[in-house]
């Protein structure tokens, strides 16, 4: 898998909030959501492979250690959800309620 998001990669993702984090995972979340609604599979896939980088970038930064397994335990019912059998049975609305607490306190912030 090929870096989509380098300067965050490079650094800057770990000078965010960890809600500003979690808001920019559910847009990635909420884009994947969409293109595999509308069938376009390559889009459907960036999207999946950018949600999974930000997630990881989210785990391997040091101030998340505390939320290490919640961090975890939603990337594998991501993965779960659109890649895997849905053992979770985990649903699109579920998703974006999920982000959506984390895109309003994003915004309060500012």
């Amino acid at each position: 898998m090929t870096v989509q998001h380098k300067q965050l990669a490079e650094g800057r993702w770990f000078q965010l909030l960890f809600i500003e984090q979690m808001a920019n995972i559910g847009s990635e979340v909420e884009r994947a959501l969409n293109w595999r609604a509308k069938k376009n599979e390559p889009y459907f896939q960036k999207a999946f492979e950018r949600m999974l980088e930000l997630l990881d970038l989210t785990l391997a930064d040091p101030r998340n250690r505390f939320r290490l397994k919640e961090l975890a335990r939603v990337r594998e019912a991501l993965v779960d959800y659109f890649s895997g059998v849905n053992q979770f049975v985990s649903t699109e609305l579920l998703w974006k309620k999920y982000f959506l607490s984390f895109t309003y306190a994003a915004r309060r912030e500012r």
